[in-house]
């Protein structure tokens, strides 16, 4: 969680300085590292990067997690494009994001992250 919320708080800054793809990568880094934490401690091994189905291992688990799982699958979006330059039909990947991705990205990220606090008190 510590990780999450440091990523979390660098994809802030990005939006601030209008960093918009990188803030929108990192807020799904930092949903996937906080859903990582949990499966961590609950002694399982998490593999891949998709929030989306790394939630599933925990709804497996008895955790809840479909109030979140939109906001999963819009953050799993983010992961490829925002980095590859042929992820796109041409031009950069940083010309494909605006503010609005950015700050809907990270409303995602941190309620995901709210969640998984959460879950991990109970």
């Amino acid at each position: 969680m510590k990780q999450a919320k440091y990523t979390l708080e660098s994809a802030s800054e990005d939006l601030q300085h209008g960093r918009y793809s990188w803030c929108c990568f990192k807020s799904q880094q930092a949903a996937e590292y906080a859903v990582k934490g949990l499966l961590y401690g609950l002694g399982l091994i998490p593999l891949g990067h998709s929030v989306t189905k790394l939630l599933t291992r925990l709804e497996r688990r008895g955790i809840q997690t479909k109030e979140i799982l939109k906001h999963a699958r819009l953050l799993d979006r983010h992961y490829i494009p925002t980095r590859y330059p042929n992820a796109h039909p041409e031009g950069a990947p940083f010309e494909y994001y605006d503010e609005g991705s950015a700050k809907e990205a990270l409303r995602n990220a941190e309620r995901i992250l709210q969640a998984i606090k959460k879950a991990s008190k109970t």
